[in-house]
């Protein structure tokens, strides 16, 4: 499929092809909650006759979107309960979130911070709201890491960018900044030498987390903007959301995690799906995603093997959730390998 441009309405989707006519004003009351915004690149890689292509469940609005549980919730990962000032979440003691913007070049139907984000979310900071956002970070000296998340940073002007960078530049304690972001992927041409000028501006160590969920994400175009990144020194690793009828495979999740490997992105976190409202449709339970992790143990190199995680609802942090291989038994431990084989350690 050829469009020119971002597609952010349901008739631009009918008439692309990508919605029927009798689902229009279902999507629409979808819209009327969730924005929606689809670049060329995500578009390109749809296939619009095939009701289940796993690029399209990630980014075309589905009426079951208006089907809540009761155990969904807002705010799912509880960034308002550590909220201290508008654009910083601080949960964790050596490290905060700069919530710069909430503004994205897509809009994944499954995310955690839907009710946040788009036209209709929380925008992006102001100038005075990013000074306070810094003087927070400044005053806090166990702050060694910055995460720039949202909305996705990389849809800054570069000019913006350079604001943030020179600004976490004069604040000593921080070492790391990293970027949490969908761009190389979704819009690559904007990963351009303007951007990664901006990004080098703090004379820090910089991490860019690609979140990608499905191996046709990794086209040519998306691995040459990660090689840009990659070559102007920044470190690269991924993330990805365990989503059902998306990567709910073990083959499919494993061709994803080698081809971060192969385009120099080490594999950090499989999200097993936050209770966002809406999202149902896209959860699997935890029996199942940890048996499709420990399917990868020994069927793909240990390089490319994430770490599976859930973040407590509630504002609790992040738990460690693949299954463990090892479990006390008589006074040893019984330990399973990746045909599902139990063996004796230390051996009798």
């Amino acid at each position: 499929m050829s469009v020119a441009r971002t597609l952010k309405t349901p008739e631009e989707l009918a008439d692309a092809g990508l919605i029927a006519q009798d689902r229009l004003d279902g999507i629409r009351a979808v819209a009327g909650s969730y924005a929606i915004a689809l670049t060329p690149t995500v578009l390109s890689l749809i296939d619009p006759t095939d009701d289940a292509d796993p690029i399209a469940r990630q980014f075309v609005p589905d009426a079951a979107e208006l089907v809540g549980t009761p155990d969904e919730r807002a705010d799912p990962i509880g960034d308002a309960a550590h909220s201290p000032v508008k654009g910083i979440v601080h949960r964790y003691p050596d490290r905060v979130l700069l919530k710069a913007v909430h503004i994205c070049p897509v809009y994944c139907r499954f995310c955690f911070r839907r009710e946040m984000v788009g036209p209709q979310g929380d925008g992006t900071l102001s100038p005075d709201e990013l000074t306070a956002a810094l003087d927070y970070i400044r005053t806090h000296e166990e702050i060694w890491e910055v995460i720039l998340t949202g909305g996705d940073p990389l849809v800054l002007s570069p000019r913006r960018l350079s604001v943030i960078m020179v600004g976490l530049a004069e604040i000593e304690h921080v070492k790391i900044v990293r970027f949490h972001t969908r761009v190389p992927a979704v819009e690559p041409e904007r990963v351009d030498a303007p951007m990664i000028a901006a990004l080098k501006e703090s004379g820090k160590t910089i991490y860019v987390a690609l979140h990608a969920n499905h191996p046709r994400e990794m086209t040519e175009d998306a691995r040459a903007a990660c090689a840009r990144l990659v070559d102007a020194g920044f470190a690269m690793v991924s993330q990805t959301v365990l989503l059902k009828g998306i990567n709910d495979d073990p083959k499919v999740l494993g061709d994803l995690m080698k081809a971060f490997v192969e385009t120099r992105i080490k594999p950090y976190y499989l999200h097993h799906p936050d209770l966002a409202p809406g999202t149902g449709h896209f959860r699997i339970d935890i029996a199942e995603g940890q048996r499709i992790v420990s399917a990868l143990r020994g069927t793909i190199s240990g390089l490319c093997q994430p770490t599976y995680v859930l973040d407590i609802p509630g504002g609790h942090g992040k738990a460690v959730i693949g299954e463990s291989a090892a479990r006390p038994e008589g006074g040893c431990y019984s330990v399973s390998d990746f045909r599902g084989n139990e063996h004796t350690y230390p051996p009798t």
